[in-house]
């Protein structure tokens, strides 16, 4: 398996902790963006993350070491080539890739590009852990049956992944159709609304919100991660940007909660859109990135 040239590898890892034979942990940039309906670009966010991770220190002062060493090392591999392939021809490229990868027994940590991306990867995780749970962290819920004609479309992702997948957990959600409302409801899918997290309604009966969403995740976990997630204020570079979202600490505090609780078997980022001039947003993902593969490992 061949990586990517020096100046392509997250953290600028030397060869030594970058090889792919021993490392624990691939990153694969997934540049696929085919049917984003607002803003566009998010084709270019794998190759900005990877840059913008040049600059993070390797060390990390919550967990007091530097991460990389936890994992024997991070490899960085060449990004997906599509080559023409679109909708269910392209999500069947990235299952195959991450079914090579999980087959040599690597964490994947898949770098979008548009939410489709996950559907592929989530399926190839459905396959090794049968009884999986996908967490679904994003402001939109993703559940609509076809979107501008398009079932493969990033607002479907969710509905796709239903599909071979019942187990889904979904956090943050703060901008739907009625559609997708009356498919939750239907289909009884665990939907943690932000307006109910941020008015503090698990608390009485759960301590947190925290613990209420672990405690609906069955142990072997994926995680798949829309980066409009977060608050535009925190990340502007969003293609579909919806305010009300969560800040990097009660977003970070939850994800180590949830790696020491339950089993984080692999998860992607998406739908960040680079926006010049900002840099901070790719830095940001960059950060978070590494922070799940510590809290990943900091346990094992």
């Amino acid at each position: 398996m061949s990586v990517q040239n020096p100046a392509d590898i997250f953290l600028r890892l030397d060869k030594k902790w970058s090889r792919f034979e021993q490392a624990r942990v691939v990153i694969l940039p997934v540049p696929y963006e085919y049917t984003t309906s607002y803003g566009r670009g998010t084709a270019y966010a794998p190759e900005s993350i990877i840059n913008a991770s040049y600059y993070l220190e390797l060390y990390d002062e919550e967990l007091d070491t530097e991460i990389f060493r936890l994992t024997n090392g991070i490899a960085t591999l060449p990004a997906v080539h599509f080559d023409g392939a679109y909708d269910s021809a392209a999500v069947e490229l990235v299952r195959e890739q991450v079914v090579r990868l999980m087959e040599q027994g690597k964490l994947v940590v898949s770098i979008g590009g548009e939410h489709t991306i996950a559907i592929g990867a989530a399926q190839a995780h459905t396959h090794f852990y049968p009884g999986l749970s996908i967490l679904h962290l994003d402001a939109h819920s993703d559940l609509r049956e076809e979107y501008e004609g398009n079932r493969y479309s990033h607002a479907s992702a969710m509905a796709r992944i239903y599909e071979f997948n019942k187990n889904i957990v979904q956090v943050g959600i703060r901008s739907q159709c009625a559609e997708e409302a009356e498919f939750i409801k239907k289909n009884r899918i665990n939907t943690f609304y932000a307006y109910a997290v941020k008015q503090g309604r698990y608390n009485d009966k759960y301590g947190s919100w925290h613990n209420a969403v672990i405690d609906s995740l069955k142990e072997n976990v994926y995680v798949t991660f829309d980066c409009d997630f977060l608050d535009p204020s925190l990340i502007p570079a969003l293609g579909t940007p919806e305010p009300g979202g969560f800040g990097w600490d009660e977003t970070i505090a939850f994800l180590r909660k949830l790696a020491a609780r339950r089993t984080i078997v692999g998860f992607d980022v998406n739908e960040l859109l680079p926006a010049h001039p900002f840099i901070h947003p790719q830095f940001t993902v960059a950060k978070l990135i590494y922070k799940m593969i510590g809290y990943i490992f900091s346990k094992t």
